[in-house]
C-alpha cells in the first residue's frame, strides 16, 4: 500500500489492513458487514472469492491504472462500482518512450562507455542514427 494513500484513508475511514491478518477467512467472516470498499493496486485487487465474501461491498478502487487484479465481471454482476487512476502516468510513459528511442538510435549508453573507458583516444566511434525525420508507428495501446 502506498504510505500516503494509507495515511489519508486511515484519517477518513475505519481502515482494515487486510494484509496484516494471517487468518483472512476468519477476518472476513468477523467483519463481513463492516466492509463497503476494497482498495488495491497493481498487486492486490478483488477476486470473485473476496467479492462474494463481502455482501456490503459497494466499490472496488485500484490505486493504479491496471484493473487486472479485479474481477470486473463479478463486480458488474453484483452492481459494484470499480475505479482506478487512469492517465496518471500517461505523459511520463510517453516521455520515457521518446527518451528510450533517442538512447537506442543515438547509442548513448555505448557512446558513454566508449568515452569513459578511454577508447575515444584509440579510434572512431561509428556515427549513429538521427531520430528527427523518422516516422514512428505506435502498435497497441
Amino acid at each position: 500500500m502506498n504510505p500516503h494513500l494509507e495515511q489519508e484513508l486511515d484519517k477518513r475511514f475505519k481502515l482494515f489492513r487486510f494484509w496484516n491478518f494471517p487468518q483472512k477467512k476468519e477476518f472476513l467472516r468477523e467483519n463481513t458487514n463492516a466492509i463497503h470498499v476494497v482498495t488495491g493496486n497493481t498487486s492486490v485487487g478483488a477476486d470473485a472469492e473476496l467479492i462474494d465474501a463481502l455482501p456490503k461491498l459497494e466499490i472496488v478502487s485500484s490505486f493504479s491504472v491496471s484493473l487486472d487484479k479485479i474481477d470486473l465481471a463479478k463486480c458488474r454482476e453484483k452492481g459494484i462500482r470499480v475505479t482506478n487512476t487512469p492517465d496518471v502516468l500517461t505523459e511520463d510513459v510517453a516521455d520515457l518512450a521518446i527518451g528510450l528511442m533517442l538512447v537506442v538510435l543515438r547509442r548513448i549508453c555505448e557512446c558513454d562507455r566508449f568515452v569513459r573507458t578511454g577508447l575515444w583516444k584509440t579510434g572512431d566511434f561509428k556515427l549513429t542514427t538521427k531520430f528527427s525525420g523518422k516516422t514512428v508507428e505506435i502498435i497497441g495501446l
